[in-house]
């Protein structure tokens, strides 16, 4: 599979995390967008079509959450893959999330932006 080819959405508030994220994803080759809250992550995925989402849970204007619950209503969105890359334990996560068909749940604190870059390699050659 071309990763050239592959885009990547990511979703997060915090402008440095976003585009340290943007720089390492485009630096493998995969075409990136970014969004900074649920609300333009949402609109941004409909117009871009990516085939992963790196996503945060907690946004301004719309959660993670709430964005995943409203793409995976979508014709579009029921069957993007996608990452949640958060600071809040699995535990503390909202429970809908478990029926949102979430790829990976990465805890920011616990992950290198390397591992993070390999996980996304790995789920999207899944």
């Amino acid at each position: 599979m071309d990763l050239s080819k592959q885009k990547i959405l990511v979703v997060e508030d915090e402008a440095a995390i976003r585009q340290m994220y943007e720089f390492k994803l485009e630096l493998e080759g995969y075409k990136v967008a970014t969004a900074g809250d649920g609300a333009k992550g949402l609109e941004v995925a409909e117009k871009f079509q990516p085939d992963l989402i790196l996503l945060d849970l907690r946004m301004p204007i719309m959660s993670g959450g709430e964005m995943l619950e409203k793409l995976r209503a979508s014709d579009w969105g029921a069957d993007v893959k996608v990452v949640v890359l958060t600071n809040i334990s699995k535990s503390e996560a909202p429970p809908s999330l478990r029926f949102l068909n979430v790829e990976r749940y990465i805890v920011k604190a616990h992950s290198t932006p390397a591992q993070v870059v390999a996980i996304i390699k790995e789920v999207l050659l899944s």
